[in-house]
């Protein structure tokens, strides 16, 4: 499974036969990493709400490769009316997909989505268990803490990304907090320094989280092969 941060709290992932983008925000993303034609070949988009900073690239990446986004039901209606052509899940909700099962969590967060008609509902907010190669990826996109989280330790995660940048979402005390509810194999820490507001230190959240979990600090561009952790070139 190798992971590429693209900075703020979207990623691309790779397994065997499968390869997805998560909340792809590339268009007027300060860190990002990566143009929306880099994406061309991929299967999968997941969309955890409907903020601009998570929807982002989501539908022109979708109609150039052909992907299918997987998201909240309104956020499918919503995608759907351009063409987009949207797998429709919701808080709770599993599915066996053909590279592997993928169940969609609770998140402490809004979801209205910016459109060109003005702010529309977007559904809950939520996150994501995806399963690569018969290993589990977290990404709780926009979260406050829960001790929901604590079951999520039942899912045995290999690698999990969290909010640490505070304000819309966990801040570092939170964030590692919920690392120890959750106990993945790593954690990525994500949603922080995109802009003055969610200024946050990965280092400090690292060392929240020292003898507990192990905590993958990653710049955006880097990539990282799991479960072995190696970082690649950018």
């Amino acid at each position: 499974m190798l992971v590429r941060y693209l900075g703020h709290s979207a990623f691309h992932v790779r397994g065997e036969s499968v390869s997805f983008l998560i909340d792809p925000f590339l268009t007027g993303n300060p860190k990002a990493v990566g143009k929306i034609d880099d994406f061309d070949d991929v299967d999968y988009i997941f969309v955890t709400h409907g903020h601009g900073d998570h929807i982002g690239d989501t539908q022109e990446i979708a109609r150039r490769s052909g992907a299918t986004v997987v998201c909240n039901y309104e956020i499918s209606v919503y995608l759907s009316r351009s063409g987009t052509r949207c797998h429709a899940m919701h808080i709770g909700g599993s599915f066996e997909f053909p590279f592997g099962k993928v169940k969609m969590t609770p998140a402490l967060h809004g979801s209205d989505i910016d459109s060109p008609d003005g702010m529309i509902p977007g559904g809950a907010a939520g996150g994501f268990v995806i399963e690569v190669d018969g290993r589990r990826l977290y990404h709780s996109g926009d979260t406050g803490l829960t001790l929901d989280m604590g079951l999520l330790k039942e899912e045995e995660i290999e690698v999990a990304m969290l909010p640490i940048g505070g304000n819309f979402t966990m801040d570092v005390e939170d964030a590692a907090k919920a690392a120890n509810l959750i106990r993945p194999n790593h954690v990525i820490p994500m949603h922080y320094d995109t802009f003055e507001v969610i200024e946050a230190s990965p280092e400090e959240f690292a060392a929240a989280v020292s003898g507990t979990v192990d905590v993958v600090i990653m710049a955006s561009g880097e990539s990282v092969e799991f479960p072995l952790v190696e970082v690649l070139d950018q």
